[in-house]
C-alpha cells in the first residue's frame, strides 16, 4: 500500500511543466539522459553529434553542452572521428554503482529530513503521487520520471550541493540498470520503499530517513546481485 496521506497534497500540475522555462542546455540534457536511461539510445551503440542535434531540435550549442555533461557522468564517450559511444551495460557494474551510492544517499536523506522546505515538500508530494499513478497503470516510463523527480526533491531538501552533485550521476546509472533488469517486476516494491523514505523526510525523522535510505539501497543491491548472476 502507498501511503496516501503523504501524496494527498501534491500540486496538480504536470511533472514536465517545470521544464518549459529551463535553459535549452538543461532541456537537452534531460531528454538525452532519459533516452540513455530508457535504452532508447542502446548501450554500446554509436551516434553522431549531428544526429542528436537533429533529433532534439534544440540547437548545436545546447546539445553539445549536454553531451559534455553526460560524458563527464560516464554515460557517453566522445571519440574524435569515431562518434559518440553510449555507455555499455555490464550487470556487475550495478553493484559498483550502488556501493558508491549508498553512503551519499544516507547523507542526503538525513539532511533532507532536517532541512526540508515547503517547496521541496511539494516536490516530494508530486513525485509520490506520480509513482502511485505509475504503479496503478503499470507505466514504467512514468515511474522513471517520478524517480528522477524524487531525486531532485531530495537534492533540494538536503541543502548540500556537494553531496547532491556526487549522487546525481550515480542515481542516473542506477536508474538505467533498474530499467534494464528490474522494470518488468519491480514497480510496486520500489514505490513502497521510495514513499517510506518520503514519509520519514516529511516527518523530520532523520534516523528514520537514514534507515529508509539504507533499506532502499539494500533492495536495489538485491536486484543487482541477481542481475550479476545472469
Amino acid at each position: 500500500m502507498i501511503y496516501s496521506r503523504y501524496i494527498r497534497r501534491a500540486p496538480l500540475i504536470s511533472m514536465e511543466a517545470s521544464t518549459v522555462s529551463e535553459p535549452a542546455a538543461t532541456r537537452a540534457y534531460r531528454v538525452l539522459e532519459h533516452m540513455i536511461v530508457t535504452l532508447e539510445l542502446a548501450p554500446a551503440s554509436f551516434v553522431t553529434e549531428g544526429s542528436l542535434i537533429e533529433r532534439l531540435a534544440l540547437g548545436r550549442t545546447p546539445v553539445r553542452e549536454a553531451i559534455q555533461r553526460l560524458a563527464w557522468e560516464g554515460l557517453l564517450d566522445v571519440r574524435p572521428r569515431a562518434g559518440i559511444a553510449i555507455a555499455p551495460l555490464h550487470p556487475g557494474d550495478w553493484l559498483r554503482v550502488l556501493d558508491a551510492r549508498r553512503g551519499v544517499e544516507v547523507v542526503l536523506a538525513r539532511s533532507a529530513a532536517r532541512f526540508v522546505t515547503r517547496e521541496a515538500a511539494d516536490m516530494f508530494h508530486e513525485a509520490a503521487l506520480a509513482m502511485q499513478k505509475a504503479v496503478i497503470s503499470g507505466n514504467v516510463l512514468a515511474f522513471i520520471q517520478a524517480d528522477k523527480a524524487l531525486d531532485e526533491a531530495l537534492a533540494l531538501a538536503a541543502d548540500n550541493p556537494f553531496a547532491a552533485r556526487l549522487a546525481a550521476p550515480l542515481q542516473t546509472h542506477s536508474r538505467r540498470f533498474w530499467f534494464r533488469y528490474k522494470a518488468d517486476t519491480g514497480l510496486a516494491e520500489s514505490a513502497e520503499h521510495h514513499v517510506a523514505l518520503i514519509r520519514s523526510i516529511l516527518d523530520g525523522d532523520e534516523e528514520g530517513a537514514a534507515k529508509d535510505a539504507k533499506k532502499l539501497m539494500a533492495l536495489l543491491r538485491g536486484h543487482a546481485e541477481v542481475a550479476a548472476t545472469r
